[in-house]
């Protein structure tokens, strides 16, 4: 099933012919509301990012998207680079907790290994649920200017983090594993972003958990086999 035949994920699902939010003294506490249409201008950048591409966005396109008044956007963002950053970074913050978790779940105890296949595993889980931000990220976030190129990099160097913080426990309760240099844990980094990219590019995310292998394999490679 290719991205465009797909129901969207949940970080994109906007709200269509559904009612905007209501005008006026509506009942609902204030901070409710704001919180509320945050989470809709959120999802709506999501959404016209990966579908028309950063650069054809406009604050028009994301309020009609999400139901929101103009002057409601404007009480959140700054313009549409802002609310674009809020959502990616938003949603990074959401897929690291979701590695974690499952990384997590294996145990303490259990192979170090295991752990990084369910690492890895979860990444490409969360890029397949959630197509549209997996484009944005992946994709649109080159064109959204300096900031989310940092963006961009920051989430990488956070992957490498993860890498050598799992590495450094590995080695730690498996003596015999090779110490790597810094740099492979970034060199890994790259390579993986490198596979994704070419399946979202094509509009195949919801292929990207059939990586898992390869990315394993390539860990067993690079960790058991350096010398």
């Amino acid at each position: 099933m290719s991205d465009e035949t797909r129901p969207p994920g949940t970080l994109a699902q906007t709200h269509g012919q559904k009612p905007g939010l209501p005008r006026g003294s509506s009942g609902l506490p204030r901070d409710d509301v704001a919180e509320a249409q945050r989470e809709r201008l959120l999802r709506a950048v999501i959404a016209a990012a990966a579908e028309d591409g950063y650069a054809a966005v406009t604050v028009a396109g994301i309020v009609r998207r999400a139901r929101v008044s103009r002057s409601a956007f404007y009480d959140h963002f700054v313009d549409k680079e802002a609310c674009f950053l809020a959502a990616t970074g938003d949603a990074c913050a959401v897929m690291f907790e979701r590695i974690a978790a499952a990384t997590q779940a294996i145990g303490r105890g259990e192979p170090a290994l295991d752990r990084a296949r369910a690492a890895l595993r979860a990444y490409f889980r969360f890029l397949a649920d959630e197509p549209e931000f997996a484009r944005c990220l992946i994709i649109e976030a080159y064109a959204a200017g300096p900031r989310s190129l940092a963006g961009i990099v920051a989430a990488q160097e956070q992957f490498a983090d993860n890498m050598r913080r799992w590495h450094g426990r590995a080695r730690r309760a498996n003596p015999d594993w090779p110490a790597v240099p810094r740099e492979v844990h970034d060199a890994l980094v790259g390579a993986i972003h490198q596979l994704v990219v070419g399946l979202v590019r094509e509009g195949r995310t919801a292929d990207v958990p059939g990586l898992e292998d390869i990315t394993f394999r390539l860990h067993l490679a690079v960790y058991l086999g350096w010398h």
